[in-house]
């Protein structure tokens, strides 16, 4: 008698595919906000600023950033690595919070980079990477979860 490979329902490391997307994307925004906060990663560490539009400091010398979107990075990945523990919790965390990063790019791309309503200093880069991750992470959580409703039975 054969029995199923736990790799057949994308079983890995005692966790689901799911849980290990949502739990890399979570220690990789809470990289971010950390290293939002390392001067010499962060390109013009004395122009970093709590928010708005004044904060010129540069993440990688590509992304503006501050004080504000460095936290809000850093508990994001938080509630993403907390949310992983199980595949449910990590779908709802790459859905939920994909959507959250779309409505911020659009946000970011209708308030412009200079306005003050820019309040968590993005540029237009930080606009598209949120778009792209917000994307990436719907398909993710979408795509990974699908058999969740499977094993359920």
């Amino acid at each position: 008698m054969a029995t199923a490979s736990p790799h057949a329902h994308g079983v890995h490391f005692g966790r689901q595919d799911v849980q290990n997307i949502g739990m890399g994307v979570g220690i990789l925004l809470m990289l971010v906000g950390i290293l939002g906060f390392i001067p010499g990663i962060t390109m013009q560490y004395g122009e970093l600023r709590f928010l708005g539009p004044d904060s010129h400091a540069m993440l990688l010398g590509l992304f503006q950033v501050s004080m504000l979107l460095n936290i809000v990075q850093l508990v994001i990945g938080a509630i993403g690595w907390a949310m992983a523990r199980t595949g449910h919790g990590a779908r709802n965390f790459l859905m939920g919070f994909g959507a959250l990063y779309i409505v911020l790019s659009v946000y970011g791309l209708s308030v412009g980079v200079d306005s003050a309503a820019n309040f968590l200093s993005l540029n237009t880069l930080d606009n598209w990477t949120h778009m792209v991750l917000g994307i990436l992470m719907i398909a993710a959580g979408w795509m990974f979860s699908r058999h969740l409703a499977e094993d359920r039975r």
